[in-house]
């Protein structure tokens, strides 16, 4: 399918039980956020620990996810890596694993300059047989891929869009600027969805939607169709759980309420570890009061 990056994407998280891939879990898991209005699925990215991954294991996840949407929606693989090498081998791999593209996050640890960002997203774009979406998250990574140098990769060919997940609005809207009028930007923080998608951004990919996807694309739908009082009531509803979601490192919090909610296994992988019990509580209210959760999380 054409990749068409509007509205709400979920960066779903890899569920597992008993040291392996839950895949009948993950298989609901896509299932379900496709038939609550999200629109696609970014799968072994941040949120599903594709960093602790097998290469096996990662294959295994991203054709899970490619059968279970079964061409309901695009499945865009996390795939990048600190190595340009290594990031070509994986686009590659999710190509051949039946995804629709590839989320590509700046090279982590090394901290390339600007020149070499360019540079490496020529060359993965130029191996990769699926469109390539630039990451930008330099609080994971070390390197912030600044709205100027995003502007000039988006003439890349096959460079499709920009996660931009720096936290700054700002920065989103001078890519917006600088970038061809073809070029998605979408956001990469719950929190900023509304005030990015207000400067041209085309949606997000979401955390927060793994446990209320149908909430986050009813506020991603109201604010990309102009109406400002829905996406403003729904933003300051959400908002709380957005926050709630991050009192520990992503995807920390996510896995433990899905777990609560009964739709996973609350397993984790070092050095992630599980939730500590002193933020159970903050969390846990706030999916009750979505209606997201109907009795006492549990560790």
């Amino acid at each position: 399918m054409a990749l068409e990056l509007t509205g709400c994407f979920t960066a779903i998280v890899t569920p597992f039980r008993n040291g392996a891939v839950d895949e009948t879990a993950l298989a609901d898991l896509v299932d379900w956020q496709l038939s609550s209005g999200v629109k696609g699925i970014v799968a072994a990215g941040t949120t599903g620990e594709g960093y602790n991954l097998s290469p096996g294991e990662y294959r295994r996840v991203l054709r899970a996810c490619v059968a279970s949407a079964r061409g309901k929606g695009p499945v865009i693989a996390g795939a990048g890596t600190h190595s340009t090498s290594d990031t070509i081998e994986l686009v590659k791999e999710a190509a051949a694993s039946g995804c629709d593209a590839a989320l590509v996050v700046t090279p982590y640890y090394c901290k390339p300059p600007q020149r070499g960002l360019v540079l490496h997203y020529r060359a993965v774009a130029a191996a990769s047989p699926i469109p390539v979406i630039l990451y930008n998250v330099p609080s994971r990574t070390g390197v912030t891929l600044e709205p100027e140098t995003a502007a000039e990769a988006a003439r890349i060919p096959n460079v499709a869009g920009l996660k931009e997940a720096a936290g700054s609005a700002e920065a989103a809207a001078r890519v917006i600027a600088l970038a061809p009028a073809a070029f998605a930007v979408v956001s990469g923080d719950d929190a900023l969805t509304l005030p990015m998608i207000a400067v041209g951004a085309k949606g997000v990919i979401s955390v927060a939607s793994n446990v209320a996807p149908s909430e986050i694309s009813q506020l991603v739908a109201a604010a990309l169709a102009g109406d400002l009082a829905r996406a403003r009531a729904l933003n300051a509803k959400l908002l709380p759980l957005m926050k709630a979601l991050f009192l520990e490192s992503n995807p920390i919090p996510v896995k433990a309420a899905l777990a609560w909610m009964g739709r996973i296994s609350p397993e984790i992988r070092l050095p992630l570890v599980p939730m500590s019990s002193e933020r159970f509580e903050p969390l846990a209210r706030e999916l009750t009061a979505l209606g997201l959760l109907r009795q006492p999380a549990a560790a």
